[in-house]
């Protein structure tokens, strides 16, 4: 395989707006949490609780999904410099590294969208009448 320095730079911009999603979603999720905790504190309710455990577990997820992320991108810069280096071998395991890195930064991404599905059945199931989270009305 080829490494030229246009190879890692092709993932700036992905992992750029990657990075800048997750950002936004942790604002979005930081301001849903302070609502919701202006809520429980002023009426405390078991729904409430598990929707704030629900966008703990999220916080968390979108922490080390934005640090994949980053971590992601120094890599690639870091593959960058090898190669203008001239150190072929270790560019190549740098790039590899970064790879993997975004894969992780993906898959927990993942996750925290199926936690977010899970939160919006929460939100829904009071409305239900008995809980039930998985009918088809």
């Amino acid at each position: 395989m080829d490494l030229t320095l246009a190879t890692p730079s092709l993932l700036f911009p992905a992992i750029s707006l990657l990075l800048l999603a997750y950002t936004n979603r942790f604002l979005g999720l930081a301001s849903l949490i302070r609502e919701l905790h202006a809520k429980y504190v002023e009426r405390p309710d078991r729904i409430i609780w598990r929707q704030i455990a629900n966008l703990r577990r999220r916080v968390l997820l979108i922490r080390n999904m934005q640090v994949a992320g980053a971590a992601s991108l120094l890599l690639c810069v870091l593959c960058m410099f090898l190669l203008f280096g001239g150190l072929l071998t270790a560019a190549q395991y740098t790039f590899g590294a970064s790879l993997v890195l975004m894969m992780l930064s993906l898959a927990l991404s993942i996750q925290e969208i199926r936690i977010s599905v899970q939160a919006l059945h929460l939100e829904l199931s009071d409305m239900a009448g008995d809980g039930d989270d998985d009918r088809d009305e």
